[in-house]
């Protein structure tokens, strides 16, 4: 490897040390960089082989950061995910790894913090649910928890 390319490895193993990141993300960096595809691909294999990329990892850490920091539900996370080319299977992962009590109170937490209004009852606790949905949480449970039933 040329001295340059051993300093843009470092750099990149630097970007991936600071936080976790996924493949995607490396790559878009790299790119960045203006690396030609063959050695993006030797750099994520050799970043992947050291730990610096681990995308079940990744997932973990990103659902979690997603719910405690955005109060984003799982529907939410899990298209964000998706787009960051995560592997289903690490993605389910990363939400399963999601505590239920956590998730529970931040649904309460995100229509808590909903001011709404409307004529009646039921269109105030439609457009709470609607709310919640939008934040990524499944509409059975944002019904349970407006109802009161959780």
């Amino acid at each position: 490897m040329s001295p340059e390319q051993n300093l843009l490895l470092k750099k990149a193993q630097h970007y991936c040390a600071y936080t976790e990141r996924s493949i995607f993300d490396v790559k878009m960096k790299l790119q960045e960089w203006k690396l030609s595809e063959k050695k993006i691909e030797e750099f994520i294999r050799r970043l992947e082989d050291e730990d610096y990329i681990n995308e079940e990892r990744y997932a973990v850490t990103f659902a979690y950061g997603k719910l405690r920091n955005n109060k984003w539900g799982r529907t939410k996370i899990f298209y964000a995910l998706s787009q960051k080319n995560i592997p289903e299977i690490y993605i389910q992962m990363g939400l399963n790894e999601l505590d239920e009590e956590e998730y529970l109170n931040t649904l309460k937490s995100v229509i808590a913090s909903k001011q709404v209004t409307g004529k009646d009852e039921f269109t105030r606790q439609n457009k709470l649910v609607r709310y919640a949905v939008q934040k990524g949480f499944q509409p059975e449970l944002a019904w349970k928890v407006v109802r009161g039933e959780i």
